[in-house]
């Protein structure tokens, strides 16, 4: 799969690309100050970093707010401004989620891929309508379906995708978690491997599957460095400057200030997994032993 001009494995064998941003728009600065911070993070490592925050995160879909005192976003039009200036201050693609059909015509002009939430992944009219924009799409499964149910979502967007005249392998598939028992997400590792089953690169969602309802950013890296030991193609990470006065999903957002450590660790691992996987000769732990000190 191209995607955004970079070339990505379904099976997950180079480098993972990322995903980052704060959860909804607060505000133009905000939003330019962290897609700065991760341009630097881009060019430093070389990966693909797509910018991405929410412009309306409840108006649909009730995954990321509980309450009616939840931050929902600036709206569909205000928030398109925002993300097209991050995307001519930065460079940096940027991704939109959409909630409904009728927004994916204005956030296609705009975003450089669209992301269908986790909720909504059996909307067969957002699916259908994503895929037929022609940008890249980021399919969430949602918590209660299962790995292989998500090939049925990817077989409406084929369709779709086809039948507008564009390419039908412009998708990857995204896991979250799945629920277990009330207020709980657990990670299964074994879906991430069983998702590729679609023939899709693999996104993992190391924010959101730390949470309870509320975020546990302290299992956000570990998460993080199992999903990628295990192999897959994107991490999808949420960050802000000051989590703990984010207006949404804070608890589960990584300190904007620790995300180049994190980042290239996960690469570093990344690398490898790859080394690990690839057929070798050589002994197993055959390591160069050190020539002993001479004491003089």
């Amino acid at each position: 799969m191209n995607l955004l001009g970079h070339a990505i494995d379904a099976e997950a064998t180079g480098r993972p690309f990322l995903i980052a941003g704060p959860c909804v728009i607060e505000s133009e600065g905000l939003c330019l100050s962290v897609a700065q911070a991760l341009r630097r993070l881009a060019d430093r490592t070389g990966a693909l970093v797509i910018f991405t925050a929410g412009f309306d995160n409840t108006r649909f879909d009730g995954t990321d707010r509980s309450t009616l005192a939840g931050q929902r976003g600036t709206g569909l039009e205000q928030g398109l401004r925002v993300l097209e200036k991050v995307r001519a201050e930065t460079g940096l693609p940027v991704m939109a989620d959409v909630h409904d059909a009728g927004q994916v015509a204005a956030a296609a002009q705009v975003a450089d891929m669209l992301q269908t939430p986790a909720f909504l992944a059996r909307q067969t009219d957002l699916i259908v309508a994503a895929a037929a924009s022609g940008r890249p799409v980021n399919l969430m499964k949602a918590p209660f379906m299962a790995p292989a149910d998500m090939a049925h979502v990817v077989g409406k967007a084929r369709r779709a995708a086809r039948a507008a005249g564009h390419a039908d392998n412009a998708f990857t598939v995204c896991e979250q978690g799945t629920m277990l028992g009330y207020d709980n997400l657990v990670v299964d590792m074994r879906s991430l491997m069983q998702l590729r089953d679609t023939g899709c690169p693999v996104v993992f969602d190391a924010t959101h599957g730390a949470q309870l309802p509320g975020g546990q950013r302290e299992f956000v890296a570990p998460l993080a460095r199992a999903a990628v030991a295990v192999g897959v193609a994107g991490l999808f990470l949420k960050t802000h400057p000051d989590p703990d006065h984010a207006l949404s999903n804070g608890s589960g957002a990584v300190p904007l200030a620790q995300m180049p450590a994190l980042a290239e660790a996960l690469l570093r691992l990344a690398d490898c997994a790859a080394l690990i996987a690839a057929p070798s000769h050589e002994p197993l732990f055959a390591w160069r032993r050190r020539s002993p000190s001479v004491v003089g």
